[in-house]
């Protein structure tokens, strides 16, 4: 039995003013204001979405 991985992602810049792709990404995963932090599952779909708003966010590993 394999253990997922998680990533911790913390919105730690404003959405507002950023290209409509960009901000899509950070509402997919799940990011609602500045400082929020969620849990996600470490996914080559999640990755993509990090690494495309990657100056907005931080992520840890959990």
């Amino acid at each position: 039995m394999a253990t997922q991985k998680n990533l911790k992602v913390t919105l730690v810049k404003s959405r507002f003013g950023r290209l409509k792709s960009h901000r899509a990404c950070v509402a997919g995963l799940g990011l609602r204001r500045i400082n929020h932090s969620v849990v996600v599952a470490d996914t080559p779909e999640n990755r993509g979405m990090i690494n495309k708003v990657s100056y907005l966010v931080t992520v840890e590993e959990v």
